[in-house]
């Protein structure tokens, strides 16, 4: 069987209530649809684009992971996601300063 897709992204974009960190804290979510809207427009096959819950990582911040790889990437801005979506998905060379 083909793999579905060749990358899947997860955004953490959990909020907590007791005000510990936590992604959503950093606008998480409107990054994560930033994400997914570039995606689109660039007509990207094979690529998932998924909110996740807690992804156990809160204290640095807003982060994301792409599988297969396992690869583990913290962002703060679109221009960020943008660094990511071109040299990660489009290249395949990981982003070296955004990995965590």
């Amino acid at each position: 069987m083909t793999d579905i897709y060749k990358y899947h992204l997860f955004f953490c974009t959990h909020q907590r209530d007791d005000g510990r960190a936590c992604c959503q804290q950093h606008d998480a979510q409107s990054l994560r649809n930033y994400a997914k809207q570039q995606v689109k427009d660039l007509k990207l096959k094979k690529v998932r684009v998924n909110n996740a819950g807690c992804l156990n990582r809160c204290a640095l911040g807003p982060m994301l992971v792409i599988y297969p790889q396992g690869t583990w990437y913290h962002y703060e801005t679109e221009a960020d996601i943008d660094e990511i979506i071109e040299s990660h998905l489009l290249n395949d060379i990981v982003v070296e300063r955004l990995q965590r």
